[in-house]
């Protein structure tokens, strides 16, 4: 008997080259004719080879939302798709934002735009308006100068400047977007699939870097300042301003220019008097964005629902799915009330602003009033900025209740004067909450007694009682 009988017959050399070149497996082996089948067997049932987990296709299990995005691949096209993968995260330094990816796609969508350096002339003028302004502050606030220094930014040089402040506010809700999309993958497929999970982290890093990159292009586009967004996202003490959006934004106003510059200067200066002289406030602000990132939980029926929207040979569709607010969570009571903490602060922050400006602003500047009212209507409403970075994150980054809090600020200094005012200040316990953004009489009244008390301690902190002489020297009782 010939030798070659033993083995099983497999057809001839034509037949065995074209299932070579199809990708399916021989006669008789896993896959192949005789195999058991089932789901996946085929092109999928690769899939699972492809990761070395034998037979069983992970991909193939219905608990799987993976399973819309590569159930239907061959092992050559998840080949393809992995080269394409590579290629997309070369470079990824790791972490839940690919920032490298966010700063390039941000220089690029600037270079679109005409991103002028600041003239000498428009140097100067920076710092002079930041200097007068902040001898105006000194007559309406107990809270001291925030700035020791005042520059002229370019668009690029916001980016740049603000990037250490938007890590600390984004990789907190990237993080979580990602733990919590892997919650929902089934354990036996988490562990038979770590590689693929991986790339898909890698993956989700480098879209998240994409799409905070053109966020952050086009907010470098509008913002006048380092905090016209109420955040502190600039260094410390550093006063900056864009003379090249401030000329934007002036435009059609007919106000003249250098009233524009020296309102947004008082803007600057108050803000860095706040983020310089009370000093939980950061904290707090950034600890409302992490208390929304710990409350996001991913909804398993929508994640199906958007793996199987997903086409993995069309990346445009890809980025236009993660562009239109696709992996956005749904909002859950503990990111909601997270949520109303943030805006809440962001409104306090505002008010406070704009109170304390049109304190002084009014009184010097003829056209003070046009000009708040041209701030809070941009604040109220957003830009294609912030909108963009709320569908990233799903957070806004406006004051919803800037009236309401601006209202408070301006009964409390008529109440306990401009040390009274500042004095809440002195404590997060002591900050109105949303309730007394709704009743501000009641909180002016509520908070008499508290700031007497701390008033009363900061003056005698002051000028202590006298010491009473030792009782040797003391004047017998009569």
């Amino acid at each position: 008997m010939n030798k070659d009988d033993d083995r099983p017959d497999e057809g001839n050399d034509e037949s065995r080259q074209e299932r070579e070149r199809s990708g399916q497996p021989p006669e008789g082996q896993p896959g192949g004719q005789g195999s058991s089948g089932g789901p996946g067997s085929s092109g999928a049932q690769g899939a699972g080879g492809l990761f070395g987990v034998g037979d069983f296709n992970p991909f193939a299990d219905p608990r799987n939302p993976f399973l819309a995005l590569f159930g239907q691949l061959d092992p050559q096209d998840l080949g393809a798709t992995f080269q394409q993968l590579g290629q997309m995260l070369s470079g990824q330094a790791g972490g839940p934002v690919n920032w490298e990816l966010a700063k390039h796609i941000a220089r690029t969508a600037l270079a679109s735009r005409t991103d002028r350096f600041p003239t000498q002339q428009e140097s100067v003028e920076v710092a002079e308006a930041v200097r007068l302004a902040e001898l105006w502050l000194d007559e309406v606030t107990t809270l001291p100068a925030g700035t020791t220094d005042a520059v002229a930014w370019t668009r690029g040089e916001w980016i740049e400047a603000t990037l250490p402040v938007w890590r600390q506010l984004v990789e907190p809700v990237a993080s979580r977007v990602a733990d919590a999309m892997e919650e929902v993958v089934p354990d036996e497929v988490r562990q038979m699939a770590g590689p693929l999970l991986s790339v898909m982290r890698n993956l989700g890093g480098s879209l998240f870097g994409a799409q905070l990159g053109q966020a952050l292009a086009t907010l470098a586009g509008e913002v006048v300042s380092s905090t016209e967004i109420g955040l502190p996202l600039g260094p410390p003490g550093k006063a900056a301003l864009l003379p090249a959006n401030i000329e934007e934004f002036s435009a059609g106003l007919g106000i003249p220019a250098d009233q524009v510059l020296l309102f947004l200067a008082l803007r600057e200066a108050a803000h860095h008097r706040l983020f310089a002289h009370v000093p939980w406030l950061r904290a707090h602000l950034l600890g409302a964005v992490e208390g929304y990132a710990r409350g996001i939980r991913v909804d398993r029926t929508r994640l199906d629902e958007m793996m199987g929207q997903f086409d993995l040979h069309n990346p445009e569709a890809l980025q236009e799915a993660l562009l239109s607010g696709m992996f956005e969570p749904r909002q859950t009571p503990e990111q909601a009330a997270a949520l109303a903490r943030l805006e809440t602060a962001l409104a306090l922050v505002e008010g406070w602003v704009d109170a304390t400006v049109e304190a002084t602003a009014g009184k010097r500047l003829p056209a003070a009033a046009a000009l708040r009212e041209t701030i809070r209507r941009r604040r109220a409403s957003g830009g294609p900025a912030e909108q963009t970075f709320a569908a990233l994150v799903g957070l806004e980054l406006r004051p919803r209740r800037l009236r309401d809090a601006a209202r408070l600020w301006h009964l409390l200094t008529e109440r306990h004067g401009i040390e009274g005012r500042d004095a809440v200040w002195g404590h997060p316990d002591l900050l109105p909450t949303a309730e007394d953004l709704d009743d501000p009489e009641s909180f002016v009244d509520r908070s008499q007694l508290d700031l007497s008390g701390l008033l009363g301690d900061a003056e005698a902190g002051d000028n202590p009682p006298p010491k009473e002489p030792p009782a040797d020297e003391r004047e017998p009782d009569r």
